[in-house]
């Protein structure tokens, strides 16, 4: 069955908005028909190059929709049944599953290389992060259709599946915040609008929220954040001066800049704590001295969508969403269509813009 899809036909090249044969579902596989996917900036990491995928593929890994049809053997969902994508399915067998690290399965990411679609002319196509969600439709193994939570509209519950988890689960489990604790938040996106979310939920004191762009404040403030700076070379200080000169407990770095990690990791208190979320390409090198570790006594660690288990986080994300202690639709900055993809990609590239949600 044919299907419109945003192509990557190459590393580095534009995006394509073209038609898709696309299977029936085999066995252990769900078809899924797209209600809404999320751009982040994940996907440009795939086009780049910075994280390797096979070319040609359908990008989108945050997704939601309805269930078409079902191959055999698949019984936690029916045709009708909304589900959420999860992009990094876990297995259940390796040494981190068994370790209860889910997060850091070692063949969460073994379906990307099956073929899943094919092009007009015969090319086979792959599903870039697992789940393909640039699409009407797609076709996945079964483990990556979670049931979606009731009560929240599908458009919404996309974003469930990237930005909301790892920003959601950067707080909670990897930097682990405490209330009353200080937290700064560095690059207002998506992933950062839900961590600054995530923070005022955690009952942080003074939340800090950082980015390169003035018109930012705003989207920030509504999230929760107590104080805004625009980012320089005086980042650190201007955190050191909103905080008696102490630095931060907690600071969540969600750009994946060299610079940027360094500036968080310096924004926080002796023996504070750093978690860094967003993805870096390995041309950004971050240099410490041995004494200053050792004199400042601080953690710095990485964070691997959002340290979370999706099918136990889920739930609990969902009960915040009923209860109007998280706002999904905050943390959308525009809303397209299909065609609108590409250009999106653009404003990303050219660091304009928020999370654009693909409404289908």
């Amino acid at each position: 069955m044919a299907v419109r899809a945003a192509v990557l036909p190459a590393i580095g090249a534009p995006l394509e908005i073209t038609g898709i044969d696309l299977p029936d579902p085999g066995p252990g596989e769900v078809r899924v028909r797209l209600a809404a996917a999320g751009v982040c900036h994940s996907d440009l990491s795939l086009s780049d190059g910075t994280m390797r995928v096979p070319v040609p593929a359908v990008l989108g890994h945050e997704g939601a929709g309805t269930v078409v049809a079902v191959g055999e053997g698949v019984t936690h969902v029916a045709p009708g049944d909304g589900v959420v994508l999860n992009w990094a399915p876990s297995c259940g067998a390796c040494h981190a599953c068994s370790l209860g690290e889910v997060w850091l399965c070692a063949n969460a990411l073994n379906g990307i290389a099956r073929v899943h679609a094919r092009t007009a002319d015969g090319t086979d196509l792959y599903p870039g992060l697992n789940v393909a969600a640039f699409a009407e439709e797609t076709v996945v193994p079964a483990a990556c259709a979670l049931p979606a939570p009731a009560g929240i509209p599908l458009a919404d519950a996309a974003l469930l599946g990237c930005a909301v988890l790892t920003g959601y689960g950067a707080v909670h489990h990897s930097a682990r915040v405490r209330e009353g604790e200080t937290v700064a938040v560095f690059g207002v996106g998506g992933v950062g609008l839900a961590a600054l979310q995530s923070a005022r939920i955690a009952g942080a004191s003074k939340i800090v929220a950082v980015d390169v762009s003035p018109e930012k404040e705003e989207l920030a403030r509504a999230a929760g954040a107590t104080d805004y700076v625009v980012a320089s070379e005086e980042t650190p200080r201007a955190i050191r001066a909103l905080t008696a000169k102490q630095g931060v407990d907690v600071a969540v770095e969600c750009v994946g800049r060299a610079v940027t990690i360094r500036a968080a990791w310096e924004s926080t208190r002796r023996g504070g704590r750093t978690t860094v979320v967003g993805i870096g390409g390995k041309d950004q090198q971050v240099t410490f001295n041995a004494l200053e570790i050792f004199h400042w006594g601080r953690t710095l660690s990485g964070c691997v969508y959002g340290n979370s288990d999706p099918a136990r986080d889920l739930p609990a994300l969902a009960e915040h969403v009923r209860e109007g202690r998280l706002d999904l639709s905050s943390l959308v900055t525009e809303r397209i269509a299909l065609d609108g993809i590409p250009a999106a990609f653009e404003n990303m590239l050219a660091g304009k813009g928020g999370r654009a949600l693909v409404v289908f």
